[in-house]
């Protein structure tokens, strides 16, 4: 058996040379051990986390934006009343949808069809669709909603999109909430 003759290593936790005392040693002391754990810990993380998003597909990515734009609209109406009933109350608030996901994806992430709604409204009513388009009337005027219900773009988003929305509007409900 061969003596274990060592030659001074650099620490893969710090900036310091050492002496290793067993053949395998990476690190100088148990506390740049430690720290040392928690890099790699931290690294294997930050590659999961990559690979979990560059798996998402493109619903994925659209149901995570629209998450962002709901919080957003519902945020940017918290002083106004329900577009469509017109009341407050001490309810469960939604981002309702003037033209529905399914009627016009199109619209979908446009802020300008999404308004804060209550939720008898919303979820009882389906909508309450005459109502909404009556408050839409009465908050931006009639050639805005026939502008918005004319609108049968096809807006076709890459992923890179569908996150730069994401980020859009989460950056700006932070700004709203006064938060850096």
């Amino acid at each position: 058996m061969k003596p274990f003759n060592p030659k001074p290593r650099q620490c893969k936790a710090c900036p310091q040379t050492f002496v290793p005392v067993r053949p395998m040693q990476t690190v100088c002391s148990p506390r740049c051990a430690m720290k040392k754990v928690r890099q790699d810990k931290a690294e294997e993380r930050a590659k999961v986390k990559t690979r979990k998003e560059r798996s998402l597909t493109p619903s994925q990515r659209r149901a995570r934006a629209q998450v962002e734009v709901n919080a957003y609209v519902r945020l940017r109406d918290a002083d106004l009343p329900c577009i469509s009933c017109g009341r407050f109350h001490e309810g469960q608030w939604h981002a309702g949808h003037y033209r529905s996901r399914g009627a016009a994806i199109n619209l979908a992430l446009d802020p300008r069809n999404i308004h804060k709604q209550c939720q008898p409204c919303n979820t009882h009513l389906h909508g309450n669709a005459i109502a909404y388009r009556a408050g839409l009337v009465e908050r931006y005027g009639l050639a805005f909603v026939e502008e918005l219900e004319a609108d049968n773009t096809p807006r076709h988003y890459t992923d890179a999109e569908f996150d730069a929305i994401r980020d859009e509007y989460r950056a700006k409900t932070k700004e709203l909430k006064g938060r850096p």
